[in-house]
């Protein structure tokens, strides 16, 4: 028991916080913690790929994030260790100081106020009060890496004795990107500015959305002393790592698969339609679009409403054709939001399960489909993108 006794009566789960504690005050390392309603694993993976020309990182896989994969990622760093990523989650308030106690970040960077969890935590303002519980347990030696973009998290350098640096799609930032391109995959090309300087970035992530994920990653970088070409050179080469999110595979027919089943809540699920509607209108001739979606989970009363707004929206976004995958009054909601919105009769298709589903897709879909793979992990659509994307 390193670090002084555990209390017998505590949990395994504090005993490794306990262990993790006292292991994080003999590393030399630079702490950054990484929380934010969607995009954390993206970004710890962007980080994680930033600053490894600088020293030895640790990074966790996937997204071990909870009050178990915090402190076992903490215990996996050495003293040789010079970059510890942390990704911060969390369900109810009190649960990111929590971790950030375990292991105090010399680096906070907050990226989002969404949705997710929603009827865990009953309102966005508590989100938002409970993701700021990240920024405060940063020292005034260490630094924010605060998005600008989002006004809640905006609202937080009030919170934080560190220094602020901010990051914007607009020249209102600290770090700041110019006019954002897409190419025929959605990947992102633009002009990162800072102190005064530019370079010009092309990522090697899909969908617009991987921008603002891209700038705090940036602005970690820079400041554990990076140089801007060094910053590009490590994000043109940061494919996606973490499966399920983001992941594009096109077949031997030409079929494109987006394969982003890990998880899903409303921004989410919007920036991964998009990336779809978008890979399908460009590079010439206009290919056939599936958006085939599963629940997204912790919604609570606005499970609703937000399932009929995503389903709405498929339709705006004129994607060809929507299987919604599941039972329950979500899913109907979703089915009928689309129906309604484009009077839309075999285009939107409701099945009870990922097989049915899967079946439906092995019949239909044709040479040059794009097709969104996407829902909250407990829907169990990953192993359907697979299949279809090993097809």
């Amino acid at each position: 028991r390193t670090g002084g006794a555990v209390p017998p009566d505590d949990g395994p789960l504090t005993a490794i916080g306990a262990v993790a504690r006292a292991w994080r005050r003999a590393l030399g390392a630079v702490v950054i913690g990484v929380t934010g309603s969607s995009g954390k694993t993206s970004t710890k993976d962007l980080l994680a790929a930033v600053l490894a020309p600088l020293g030895e990182v640790i990074a966790p896989p996937g997204s071990f994030n909870n009050e178990l994969g915090h402190p076992w990622t903490v215990l996996r760093a050495t003293t040789d260790t010079d970059f510890l990523i942390l990704e911060m989650s969390a369900r109810h308030p009190g649960n990111i100081a929590a971790l950030a106690a375990i292991a105090p970040p010399s680096i906070g960077v907050v990226l989002n106020v969404g949705t997710a969890h929603l009827g865990e935590f009953g309102s966005r303002e508590i989100i938002a009060a409970t993701k700021s519980e990240l920024p405060q347990a940063v020292p005034s030696s260490g630094v924010v890496i605060l998005n600008a973009d989002d006004p809640a998290v905006a609202a937080m350098a009030d919170k934080t004795a560190a220094r602020v640096v901010r990051v914007s799609r607009t020249s209102g930032g600290d770090v700041w990107a110019g006019p954002v391109s897409l190419d025929e995959l959605a990947r992102p090309r633009f002009t990162l500015h800072a102190g005064g300087d530019e370079v010009d970035v092309a990522l090697a992530v899909h969908g617009e959305h991987q921008v603002s994920n891209a700038l705090a990653a940036a602005a970690v970088a820079l400041e554990c002393g990076a140089s801007l070409p060094q910053v590009a050179e490590a994000l043109a080469t940061a494919a996606p790592v973490s499966a399920r999110r983001m992941q594009v595979s096109t077949r031997a027919d030409g079929v494109t698969v987006i394969n982003d089943a890990y998880n899903a809540n409303p921004d989410s699920m919007a920036a991964g339609l998009k990336a779809l509607a978008w890979m399908a209108r460009s590079g010439g001739e206009r290919r056939r679009s599936w958006a085939v979606l599963g629940e997204m989970a912790e919604l609570g009363e606005d499970a609703i409403t937000e399932h009929d707004r995503i389903g709405r929206l498929v339709v705006r976004l004129d994607v060809s054709r929507l299987i919604v995958v599941g039972a329950g009054r979500a899913m109907s909601a979703m089915h009928q939001g689309a129906v309604m919105e484009g009077s839309w009769g075999s285009e939107s298709v409701l099945v009870p399960d990922a097989d049915t589903a899967l079946a439906l897709l092995r019949a239909e879909l044709a040479p040059g489909d794009v097709v969104l793979v996407k829902a909250s992990n407990s829907a169990g659509l990953g192993v359907l993108a697979d299949a279809v994307a090993d097809a």
